[in-house]
Formats: C-alpha cells, sequence, structure tokens
C-alpha cells in the first residue's frame, strides 16, 4: 500500500529541532480501519545541545528509550493505519506527561502555580521534562531555565498532541469509532527465578479507556503467542490514554508495554533474533484489529451508555 510521511518540525517556536522534524506522521493513502498506531518513547535523535547540558554519555541517557519499538510497528502505514512517531527521545522530553508536570528543583527559577509540581511521576524524576534515566541516574550537570522547558513543550509537545488530537477526529469521523494504540517498552520484570512476572502489560486505567471486547482481543493475540499478559499492573497507562481514552464517546484507547528483553539486549540496545518475531507478531495483532468489526464495536459503546 501507498502511504506518506509527514514530518513536523514546530510551530515557529525556537527549537533544539528546528532544522530536522521532531516527530512525524506516516499516512497510508486510504486509511482502512479506525487504527492509530503512536509510539512516543522511541526517538533516538539526541539534540546536540541536550547532550551537551547532560552529564551521560550516549550510551547511558539511551536507557530511557522504548528502543525500537516505532521499527516493531513500522508495518502499520503498509496495513491501512497511520502511524505516530516520534523522533526526539523520552529523555528530552516525554509527551506521556501533562504538559507541566515539571519538578521545581530542576530548574532556575520559581515555577509558575498552575504548573504540576507534586505529582509521582516527578518525585520518580520522570516529569515532563526527566529528571534522571533508568537506575536514578541524574541526566542534567546543573539546573535548566524555564525557557528550556518552554521551548519544548510549546515547540513540539503541544504540536505533538495536536496532530494525534487530528488523527483521531479525523478518524471519529470517518469511522464513527476511533482506537489509539499506544506502543511503549519495559524494562524486564521477569528477572531471576520469577516465572510468574508478564511479558506484556495492557493498561486501560482499570477498563475506562477502552471497550472490554478490545483489550480482550489485544490480550489474546499476546497469549496465543504464548506470552505472559497482565492488565494494569505494574502500568495501568499514562497520560496520553487518560487523556483520550472516552469509550462514551467512540474514543478507545489501549496502552502497549512489551519486555524489552523479547527483542532487544537491555543494556546495550542492539536487536537481537527476537525482534523479527516481535515485528510479526504486531503486524498480526494489527491484523486482528483491522479486521474488528466497527460498527459492532459502536454499538458496544451505545449499548454500555
Amino acid at each position: 500500500m501507498d502511504f506518506n510521511h509527514r514530518a513536523i518540525k514546530g510551530l515557529g517556536v525556537q527549537s533544539d529541532y528546528s532544522d530536522r522534524p521532531a516527530f512525524e506522521t506516516v499516512r497510508p493513502r486510504r486509511q482502512v480501519a479506525p487504527i492509530i498506531v503512536n509510539s512516543s518513547h522511541s526517538g533516538r535523535d539526541y539534540p546536540e545541545r541536550f547532550l551537551k547540558l547532560s552529564r551521560l554519555n550516549e550510551m547511558a541517557i539511551r536507557q530511557s528509550e522504548d528502543a525500537w519499538v516505532d521499527e516493531i510497528f513500522l508495518r502499520a502505514p503498509h496495513m491501512g493505519l497511520p502511524l505516530l512517531r516520534a523522533n526526539f527521545p523520552r529523555a528530552y522530553l516525554d509527551v506521556n506527561r501533562e504538559p507541566y508536570e515539571l519538578d521545581p528543583k530542576m530548574f532556575r527559577e520559581p515555577l509558575p502555580e498552575h504548573f504540576n509540581t507534586n505529582s509521582p511521576r516527578i518525585a520518580a524524576g520522570l516529569g515532563t521534562i526527566a529528571r534522571i534515566v533508568s537506575e536514578n541516574r541524574p541526566i542534567y550537570r546543573e539546573r535548566l531555565a524555564l525557557e528550556d522547558a518552554l521551548m519544548r513543550i510549546e515547540g513540539i509537545y503541544k504540536p505533538y498532541h495536536k496532530t494525534l488530537q487530528t488523527l483521531l477526529s479525523e478518524t471519529l469521523g470517518h469511522f464513527g469509532v476511533a482506537v489509539l494504540i499506544d506502543c511503549h517498552s519495559m524494562p524486564r520484570l521477569n528477572r531471576g527465578n520469577d516465572r510468574t512476572a508478564p511479558d506484556v502489560v495492557l493498561g486501560d486505567r482499570y477498563g475506562t479507556t477502552c471497550a472490554p471486547v478490545l483489550i480482550d482481543t489485544v490480550e489474546a493475540v499476546f497469549a496465543g503467542a504464548g506470552l505472559k499478559v497482565a492488565r494494569n499492573r505494574p502500568y495501568a497507562g499514562g497520560h496520553t490514554i487518560r487523556a483520550y481514552g472516552r469509550p462514551q464517546y467512540g474514543i478507545h484507547a489501549i496502552q502497549i508495554e512489551f519486555s524489552r528483553h523479547l527483542y532487544m539486549h537491555e543494556i546495550t540496545l542492539q536487536k537481537h533474533q527476537g525482534f523479527s518475531a516481535m515485528q510479526k507478531l504486531a503486524e498480526t495483532l494489527l491484523a486482528t484489529l483491522v479486521r474488528f468489526d466497527a460498527v459492532s464495536l459502536a454499538r458496544t459503546q451505545l449499548a454500555a451508555e
């Protein structure tokens, strides 16, 4: 299937990505189903200025990436489904947070009162502008200027979410329903002798962001491939599915977390032999969702009201 790219460079705000796209929408020539695939944490384009601000080397700072998740779902546009993917890294900006979820200790100036400065994500060092990467390693050499955060939020965060909202609105208008698949990876949970830990965690904010039949279908695909699947623990879903998942209005959102050990070496981030199997499994999932009857899903939503 033919498809095209639409790269976004921001909305005229000075940005570390002024000369290259911060994110891109890969659209099919014709969208065949009400499915949108989103990969917001797999970006690996690190601005030179950002690296100079960091105390970490180029490999250590990459430990926050959901590395290669966008490539796992790269077949989506060929299957008639739009793919929104970040080129900016999560360590630089996390769009799966509220827009102003910032740690006041990271900045030289006081933060405005309307900012969220007390969330559990901030306490963990993982706000909209992260303080740490994995294993509690601080990112920055010194405090940042508030202007730096606002540049990233105004120039990238807001355009990213505007693009996602447009994709959902267009899909809802065309099909009468829209399904957002928010794709992530997670550190391996089944370390040591823990054989009960999941390989995949599905999040729907405890049943509030999508119809049960949808998440049941997604779970069946992964379980059918022999993977252990959990729901909402330890990841119930972040800001993205919480903000957009409105089943009562026909917009459904599911977060998927793959264990990284399934397809890559977690320290070196090198793909291993499992990567092609994960790509095929992602294609199977999308093919299953494409066959899903949007009319029936809409009726399920109406019956629940």
